[in-house]
């Protein structure tokens, strides 16, 4: 018992340290993950009929795709802010139908779209940083 206590807390600390070592866009990718990981314990918990897991994991992973998408810029992010939004907002209404229905084959297709969109947003690393690397110097 101890043990896990003392891994659970290294998981603790270095999750924390993660996060203050991070520039935004890694941050957005550990959004990103948490949503995945809440998502893939909530198909667990519907596995096994534990309900009350899966309404509180889906609930913090919709939480997660509402803080992604209260960072998207309309102004400035064009065609491509206007499509995530709209993807989050399905997203968010599949993940009620999951809840409603313990449907897991929408909570796979919920799940695979943030991985495509993580994916891709790995994929501009290098362009994020050079714009975060900018804005720093302009400060």
């Amino acid at each position: 018992m101890n043990m896990n206590k003392a891994i659970n807390q290294y998981a603790k600390v270095n999750k924390q340290t993660a996060i203050e070592d991070a520039n935004p866009h890694q941050l957005i990718c550990m959004l990103y993950d948490g949503a995945v990981d809440n998502l893939t314990k909530a198909k667990g918990c519907l596995m096994r009929k534990d309900f009350a897991g899966k309404g509180e994991n889906i609930g913090r992973a919709i939480t997660i795709i509402g803080g992604l998408q209260g960072f998207l810029d309309m102004d400035q992010g064009g065609d491509i802010a206007k499509n995530l939004d709209a993807l989050y907002d399905y997203m968010s209404k599949r993940l009620y139908v999951v809840t409603r229905d313990n449907d897991l084959v929408v909570l796979d297709e919920v799940i695979s779209l943030l991985k495509e969109v993580r994916e891709g947003w790995v994929g501009i690393a290098t362009e994020a940083a050079q714009i975060f690397e900018s804005s720093k110097k302009g400060e």
